[in-house]
């Protein structure tokens, strides 16, 4: 059965439905039908987005928030471990990025369909492995179904936390408020800015947004290498107990899986997508050069006084630092809305629209932006509730990341190929797996107990202060 996958108002993707809630039925192994079938060639997109247009959504997703915290990562870790550390991690990114965008492919041919999601190819890739783990597909689509949306929501968060700290930073000179009131006061526009239900009519606004923010970047480039320094001696190397939530940070930053796989998914020529020049390629290329220039710069410029986003630091006095911090404001608001759509997009096709099959077209497009509303009010509660920003992005990036960026594609690239005849390039891939996977998990176990112990402890200095302002205020 071909069903219309389309949001209201965007792009039309038509996907063949698998069956047993998302769980692709496997098919007969006939490898000279696998052959003759091309996914690319099969795809029905309305409103496909070209090489460039793809090219400037991965830059978007990628240059925000993340690249504002890296001088606070290079002060985790220290100057040559953070260089040398954040080289390697993009260079992990990437590799696990390409071996997920080619398991997708190769689930899509096996089960003859031109789309897949992140969540049905994973589920397509265990029905492709041993008998033993075919039995946990429903379980493991669930499962990455709730890192993707958590991650995703979790970004939502950091977004809203870094807007309502820019803007209070800016605002704070002339009337102070609580920074939850600013969150309140930018939520109305989120919400509607949220309710855009088509990449391509983002991509518009992602130009934009990258134009701010590269322009941004320029700026406090120039900041950093211009103004006063710290005259604190530069910690070269860091310490271990810190390298956690480097590698959280950093992950996060460097980590946009779900808008990858969307990306991928609505472009008009998907083959130029993972070529050695290709559009991920050249996106992570850019992407890894700026941020190691951003984070040991604003790591020289600020050592160990970095706050969780560089924009933070600019002099409170100057009308172009001001200018910058409204700019990057500007930008992140932008970025909200396309983060915000893969959630949406795996809640309502994978969830809510299976169950709005006889409603009318109406009703299915209050229920989606109903969704999106909800969504964004959650955000804005989570938001409230931990305005953390630094380690809000090492929790997300070490939790979800290291699974979806890690974890899943290196396991769907070793199912992938379970029925394929035995080869030392099989053996290599066997090998590299297992070293990949256990990196991801290291990543997520590690990265998540040290941001998570260092969420309670920043709450402890607060709480001390209020018990002492309290008692100092009762009579003798």
């Amino acid at each position: 059965m071909v069903a219309d996958d389309g949001v209201e108002g965007g792009e039309t993707v038509r996907l063949q439905q698998v069956s047993d809630g998302g769980n692709p039925s496997p098919l007969p192994a006939k490898d000279d039908a696998e052959n003759d079938y091309d996914p690319h060639l099969h795809r029905d997109l309305s409103n496909p987005t070209n090489n460039m247009e793809t090219l400037v959504h991965l830059l978007k997703c990628s240059l925000g928030t993340g690249i504002l915290a890296m001088p606070q990562a290079f002060h985790r870790s220290g100057l040559v471990t953070g260089i040398i550390g954040t080289i390697l991690i993009g260079i992990l990114i990437t590799h696990c990025l390409h071996v997920l965008i080619r398991a997708q492919y190769a689930t899509c041919k096996h089960q003859r369909v031109p789309l897949l999601s992140y969540t049905a190819s994973v589920s397509a890739a265990l029905a492709m492995g041993p008998p033993t783990v075919r039995k946990w597909t429903r379980c493991m689509s669930l499962c990455v179904d709730v890192f993707l949306v958590v991650y995703q929501l979790g970004i939502c968060c950091v977004y809203i936390v870094f807007i309502a700290d820019n803007i209070k930073k800016i605002v704070d000179p002339y009337y102070v408020m609580a920074v939850e009131v600013h969150m309140l006061i930018i939520l109305g526009p989120l919400i509607a800015f949220n309710l855009i239900p088509s990449l391509k009519i983002l991509a518009p606004f992602s130009a934009l947004a990258n134009v701010l923010t590269l322009i941004g970047i320029a700026i406090i480039i120039y900041f950093l290498l211009s103004g006063k320094k710290s005259e604190e001696p530069l910690d070269l190397w860091g310490s271990y107990a810190n390298y956690p939530l480097f590698f959280g940070t950093t992950l996060f930053a460097l980590t946009a899986v779900g808008v990858v796989v969307a990306v991928e998914n609505n472009m008009k020529t998907p083959k130029a997508f993972g070529k050695p020049c290709g559009v991920l390629n050249t996106a992570m290329t850019i992407i890894v050069a700026l941020y190691i220039s951003v984070g040991a710069i604003g790591y020289v410029f600020c050592t160990s006084t970095c706050s969780d986003s560089i924009t933070l630091d600019l002099p409170k006095d100057s009308p172009l630092a001001v200018t910058v911090i409204v700019m990057m404001a500007v930008a992140i608001f932008i970025s909200y809305g396309l983060q915000c759509y893969v959630p949406v997009e795996v809640l309502w096709k994978n969830y809510l629209l299976p169950r709005l099959e006889d409603a009318s077209p109406k009703r299915k497009r209050i229920w989606e932006y109903g969704l999106r509303i909800v969504l964004c009010l959650l955000t804005f509660i989570l938001a409230v509730s931990v305005p953390r920003l630094g380690l809000f992005i090492s929790l997300f990036g070490a939790l979800c990341l290291s699974a979806l960026g890690i974890c899943f594609p290196v396991m769907m690239d070793v199912f992938t190929i379970y029925t394929k005849p035995d080869s030392a390039r099989k053996r290599f891939i066997y090998i590299k797996s297992i070293i990949l996977f256990f990196i991801g998990l290291i990543g997520l176990v590690a990265g998540t107990y040290t941001a998570l112990r260092s969420i309670i402890l920043s709450f402890q200095p607060q709480a001390v202060a209020a018990i002492a302002n309290a008692t100092a205020d009762v009579p003798e």
